[in-house]
Formats: C-alpha cells, structure tokens, sequence
C-alpha cells in the first residue's frame, strides 16, 4: 500500500483495444475520525456524488497529452521511458499523472491522450476547491481507467494508495482513496485491510454546507507534526472509537448524542494544537446548531471547507439553513454516492 513509485513487481503492458476508456470515481467526505484516524482510530467516511473524470483515447503524434480544462490552460505532453515521465510540457501541473504512471510502472509507447475532469469539485462562482477528496477521487479514476486500458489484473487499489501517498508527500492515511473507490458509507482504519461497508442509518437526515473557503490538508497535517503527543489527540482518538460504535449501531439519537461530546474533543484538540478546525464560520455554526437541538461540525482538516449538519428531522435542518447562515456559508446540493469508481470503454 505505501510502496514508493517505481517499486511495483510488474510493469503494465501495453494498450490492449484503441476504443476510449472513461472512469470516475465520488468525492468523500470525513464524517468522524479526522486526525484520529493517523493514530488507528476509526474514521467514518462518506462519499458523496461530485464525481472525477477520466477519459483516456489513442493520441496522434508520439506524446502523451494530459489536458485538464477548467483546471489549467497548458497541455501536458510526455514520452515514457521504462515507467517513468519524460516531459515536454507540464510536468508541475501533473504532478499527480506523473506520481500515478510511476508508481504503477506504466510501459506504454502508444501515444495516449488523457483528459481529467474535476470541475464538481470546484465552486463555480469562485474557482475555489470545495475540500472534498478531488486529488484522491481523480487518483483512483486515473488508476482505473489505466488499468482498463491496458487489460491488466494488478491491484488498483493499492497503486491508487500508494500514488496519492507519494503525491502528498508521505502524508495522510488513505481514507481518502478507500472511500472514492468503495463508495457509500465506510468505516476505515490505517493498515487494517479493506474498508467496511456500513448502511446509511434510519431517520438521520444531513446537510452539507460550504463554508466559501478551501483549506489545505497539507499544510494542516504539517502543523500536527510540530507537537509531541499530548493528551487531547489520545481522547480524540478515543472519542472517535465511541463515534464509530455509534455509526455501528445505527441509531440516529445515539449518533447525535455521541456528536455533541465528539467535537467538544474535537475543539479541544484543534486549540491545543493550534489547528483552527473550527475557523471559517465553522465555530459559530457548531454553536447556533447546538443551541436550536442540532449536530454541526466541520468535516475533515476543518479551518474551511464544508461542515455537516446533522438531524433527526429533515425540517428542522432546512429551517436552520434558511434562517440565515454566515454570510460566507451556503448550502449544498451534495449527497451520498453509493457507488465507488466505474470504468467503462464507453461514456460514464
């Protein structure tokens, strides 16, 4: 899973059929568990229906060409040289291509034309990001439509992994590329094999809200590693295990009631290592939900992004949306996606 690029036994061969090959895969959302899940706590993931394309068609010429439209203006264009990227043109702007062709050992002289699409992932009035796994959805799509293209059997899955890893320069636990490539609900733990299917439980009713600023999860996981370990990341940890049996047990009160200590823990945490997880809106919006019966909290690295609001009556959510949100917040049309990443030699 966390091998670095290079390093795979086997090399993929080449192209096996010349028709399109199109993949996606969802977004996701952590729902319990951030930060928590570095230590073996357990984090619940959603994924939601903003979904990353690919698509991948024979190239004239004798480059590679990676088009991104909506992300970039420039035009990637490369020559394989057993497995690794020779490039022309963009190689800053395709990190991520590069990371994935390395790391699955691409052997692939046949020009390709790769097109990525993670335009759902971006707010339309302001370009911004929206903080729901666009790099880890587009990995897994990528990896997909490769594998696809070329016929091959080997583990996507774990190419998929080991390619955002090293993308994100050794840094996060993977929760991310398990649940663009499940699906639906997950619970996910570092380094304990596959992700565990849960089902959506009766009467909890949710929304989504962007917080209109995007936030670097990068740069949050780097301000982590300043401290030693103190106290308030083991009870957070802690508190995501009693999260996770919550989940587990399905019932929407226990849920909701498990949330309101769980980002207590959560708000400690942020402030004893300086995190900001509740900027942006997103400690006010966890206070004025508490105060009318309902569960807020932001999701993942927090400090932006989009939160959840969470409730046993679906009217209950709708009235505190539309009583008035921060001015900087505004509701999703997002929900869950429950299915992981398709592959096709046709149109998704």
């Amino acid at each position: 899973m966390d091998s670095a690029p290079g390093q795979h036994e086997s090399r993929m061969p080449e192209p096996s059929a010349s028709s399109p090959v199109a993949a996606s895969a969802p977004g996701k959302l952590v729902l319990c568990g951030e930060y928590a899940v570095l230590d073996g706590a357990p984090a619940i993931c959603m994924a939601v229906d903003r979904r990353a394309r690919v698509t991948i068609d024979r190239a004239a010429g004798d480059h590679h060409v990676v088009s991104a439209p909506g992300f970039s203006s420039v035009t990637g264009r490369f020559t394989d040289r057993n497995g690794d990227c020779e490039w022309v043109s963009g190689a800053q702007e395709y990190r991520l291509v590069n990371d994935v062709w390395r790391t699955a050992q691409m052997q692939c002289n046949t020009p390709l034309s790769i097109k990525l699409d993670t335009n759902e992932f971006l707010d339309p009035r302001s370009g911004a990001k929206f903080g729901i796994g666009s790099s880890a959805a587009l990995t897994v799509a990528l990896v997909a439509g490769l594998c696809k293209v070329v016929a091959t059997t080997v583990d996507a899955t774990s190419i998929a992994f080991a390619a955002h890893r090293h993308f994100q320069g050794g840094l996060g636990s993977g929760a991310d590329i398990a649940c663009c490539s499940a699906g639906g609900l997950i619970e996910y733990r570092l380094r304990a094999g596959p992700a565990e299917q849960l089902a959506w439980p009766d009467g909890l009713a949710y929304a989504f809200l962007w917080s209109g600023m995007s936030t670097g999860t990068k740069a949050k996981l780097e301000q982590l590693g300043k401290y030693d370990r103190r106290p308030t990341r083991a009870a957070l940890a802690e508190s995501a295990m009693r999260m996770s049996q919550a989940w587990r047990d399905g019932t929407a009160k226990a849920i909701l009631d498990e949330y309101r200590d769980y980002t207590r823990v959560l708000r400690e945490f942020s402030v004893d290592h300086e995190l900001g997880i509740f900027d942006a809106g997103h400690g006010e919006l966890t206070a004025s939900a508490d105060a009318a019966g309902l569960v807020y909290k932001p999701c993942g690295a927090g400090g932006g992004d989009v939160g959840v609001v969470l409730a046993e009556d679906p009217a209950a959510i709708r009235a505190f949306v539309d009583t008035g949100l921060p001015a900087n917040f505004r509701a999703m049309d997002m929900g869950i996606d429950l299915c992981g990443v398709r592959v096709a030699r046709e149109e998704l």
